[in-house]
């Protein structure tokens, strides 16, 4: 018998508002990449037997009545496009029986450029599929090769374009702060999104995990530049992004995310404002929560428990990963309830990484590049 998704419900429990689906199969790894994932052939027969796991969970999920609230779906991985037309079909085709997909459900599927293909675009269309987001990353075929991508920047730029036949909210990831990657580089990958009319960039800068490729090649100095050098190098990027992509129209929403007006994330806001989400597949994470605790499980073992004090600082920790920030009443709420709180809004003001504006408390443009000081300041609380 298949095993509930999320594990055992929570008395009071608050409903479900988000779904994650995991694809872990990929063409290749990337060099860069310590994601939960595999690279297997594309007919390799794990495909379709996890495929109909994906089918039995999502089954198992709707008759608890975990489905019914959703309002956002994200399909990702891996690449998700890589396991073909026919299997991404039978599981969207599935979704749509469990829950109600409508065109209000924001749903969105992870794409890479050398795995899509016109009927592929024509079926997810079809099928509920709402949101398309492209692991670009660059568009030089040198910073490509560095990643280790399975793509060149003519690919991308063609399966951006065939999706568009479908397509309007299309999202592109870009990544910063890569050995060899100059600043001009990283402009003209921007400039790039720009002309093909995306409605979302976001912009990552590179982090160099244990375990991958990039780390072994940099714990054998194989770059030129350090560690230290390509963080700087990503900071200066972060600026010139923010600045190109304002300029064409697109708002900061979050610290790595850029949008057109009505083209935000919804289901990266899901987790930024703290609502409960069902994780399906493996390594996929389920956060649920009740008045008095938070609780999040992966592959049917609870990984974390939060008290609700700890929750109330962590959704503060969350809510300054958005440019609205969070309300001072909010503030005062917690500091209520978790004493120092509002005395560590009031140091990160004088650091100059938050500001108070309009009953709010929002990252300054220091606190968006040192988003990490005020995260683990706030995390200290509780």
């Amino acid at each position: 018998m298949i095993d509930l998704p999320g594990g055992e419900v929570l008395e009071g429990q608050q409903p479900y508002e988000a779904l994650y689906i995991h694809i872990p199969f990929c063409k290749s790894k990337c060099a860069y990449c310590d994601f939960a994932s595999e690279a297997i052939s594309a007919d390799d027969p794990r495909i379709e037997a996890y495929i109909d796991e994906l089918i039995l969970s999502i089954r198992a999920a709707s008759r608890a009545d975990l489905l019914g609230d959703l309002k956002t779906v994200y399909i990702g991985g891996g690449t998700p496009t890589h396991i073909g037309n026919k299997q991404l079909s039978r599981l969207l085709y599935a979704l749509s029986l469990s829950m109600h997909l409508t065109p209000e459900v924001e749903c969105t599927l992870e794409v890479n450029p050398e795995s899509l293909t016109e009927a592929m675009v024509k079926d997810l269309f079809a099928l509920g599929v709402t949101r398309l987001s492209f692991g670009v990353q660059s568009f030089d075929d040198a910073v490509l090769a560095t990643l280790g991508r399975a793509h060149d920047a003519e690919q991308a730029r063609k399966a951006i374009e065939l999706a568009q036949l479908r397509f309007e909210n299309i999202s592109l990831d870009l990544m910063c702060g890569i050995p060899g990657q100059s600043i001009d580089s990283f402009r003209s990958s921007v400039e790039e999104a720009l002309s093909l009319g995306v409605a979302h960039v976001s912009i990552y800068p590179l982090t160099i995990e244990e375990g991958t490729r990039l780390r072994d090649l940099m714990d054998r100095s194989a770059f030129v530049e350090s560690e230290d050098v390509l963080s700087d190098a990503a900071a200066e990027m972060m600026v010139c992004a923010e600045e190109l992509l304002v300029a064409h129209g697109f708002h900061r929403y979050e610290v790595a995310s850029y949008a057109r007006a009505g083209f935000e994330c919804e289901h990266n806001k899901m987790y930024w404002t703290g609502k409960p989400y069902l994780g399906i597949g493996h390594a996929a994470v389920s956060m649920k929560q009740n008045d008095a605790s938070r609780v999040r499980f992966s592959d049917g073992h609870v990984q974390e428990v939060l008290t609700h004090e700890q929750a109330l600082v962590e959704d503060l920790m969350l809510g300054m990963r958005m440019s609205r920030g969070v309300s001072a009443e909010k503030v005062q709420a917690v500091d209520a309830l978790v004493p120092n709180t509002r005395s560590a809004f009031a140091t990160l003001e004088e650091k100059g990484l938050v500001l108070e504006r309009a009953g709010r408390f929002v990252p300054s443009e220091k606190g968006w590049l040192y988003g990490n000081e005020i995260f683990a300041t706030l995390l200290d609380l509780a």
